[in-house]
């Protein structure tokens, strides 16, 4: 039986803010993770005939939001991104907040899938399978576009943080 109108109101308040977190990870910009989360709830919300059949509305929810994402992509209009100055290289050693604004801004420089990669593993903080299960890809990928996502944010950042303080800001970017 499909919940009623009050539960799934509830279910969306409660998981919103977590949802619009991981969103701006994914996107790096606050109106487009509002317009990511705000697509995937409307599918959510659409999808409440079926989710009697469906074992985890949070598990069902979240690849959702990352389905979305990936396919938002994919559109030839999102490719080009023009802009008018190129923008500044960051410095050497950043204090602590604008270490958080370069990570972040590394995080958007990744492949669309090695993004959401990342903020599975380590903002959302599931495993390898599960990763794998919510982006519909094999354990091998998901193994490979964190290697080479963590290359890529290390070359970048160009040393300025070891691994594991890299990993906990990614976990800690908000």
């Amino acid at each position: 039986m499909a919940p009623d109108p009050e539960e799934l109101d509830e279910y969306v308040a409660s998981r919103h803010q977590r949802l619009l977190r991981s969103a701006y990870l994914l996107c790096g910009d606050a109106h487009e993770a509002d317009d990511l989360v705000q697509s995937t709830l409307v599918k959510v919300i659409l999808a409440r005939r079926r989710i009697d059949r469906i074992d985890s509305l949070d598990a069902y929810t979240r690849r959702t939001l990352y389905s979305t994402f990936i396919s938002s992509r994919r559109r030839r209009w999102r490719r080009e991104q023009p802009h008018g100055e190129l923008p500044e290289q960051a410095l050497a050693g950043p204090g602590d907040l604008e270490l958080g604004v370069v990570v972040r801004t590394a995080l958007r420089r990744l492949p669309t899938k090695q993004r959401a990669v990342l903020v599975l593993r380590f903002w959302e903080d599931l495993g390898v399978a599960e990763t794998a299960q919510v982006l519909g890809i094999g354990q091998g990928t998901v193994k490979s576009h964190t290697a080479r996502a963590l290359a890529s944010l290390r070359a970048t950042l160009g040393g300025a943080m070891a691994d594991e303080d890299l990993l906990q800001k990614i976990g800690a970017v908000s």
